[in-house]
């Protein structure tokens, strides 16, 4: 059973930086990629980061040169650095891991709200 789990997320102001956690247990396999996706109101569901134990990412054109995803292989985390943040990044985002990066996610966390004002 993988069980992913987020803490950071909040309100800040345009321009300003928040970072996203997030800690996985489980599969080995299941957490070979791990990241970030955001879901806005009335919107579908988007990726934002993700990274391999490896270290390949892979990031949305939105958010290239603002946010970094880093990973730590031995506790298994997923760290998100957002700077530069933007009304247009608020979203519920949530932690995400699968078999590539690639692949679907096969698992999610519970979400955590981001808020940013103009």
């Amino acid at each position: 059973q993988v069980q992913l789990v987020e803490s950071g997320g909040g309100l800040v102001q345009a321009g300003g930086s928040l970072r996203l956690s997030c800690e996985g247990s489980g599969s080995y396999l299941s957490l070979t990629s791990m990241g970030w996706y955001r879901q806005a109101p009335g919107k579908q569901r988007e990726l934002v980061a993700t990274i391999t134990r490896g270290g390949n990412t892979k990031y949305a054109d939105s958010v290239k040169g603002r946010f970094t995803i880093s990973r730590s292989n031995v506790r298994n985390t997923v760290t998100l650095q957002m700077s530069s943040l933007k009304p247009e990044d608020s979203a519920v985002y949530y932690c995400a891991a699968g078999r590539c990066i690639d692949c679907p996610p096969g698992y999610w966390g519970q979400g955590t709200q981001v808020t940013v004002s103009s």
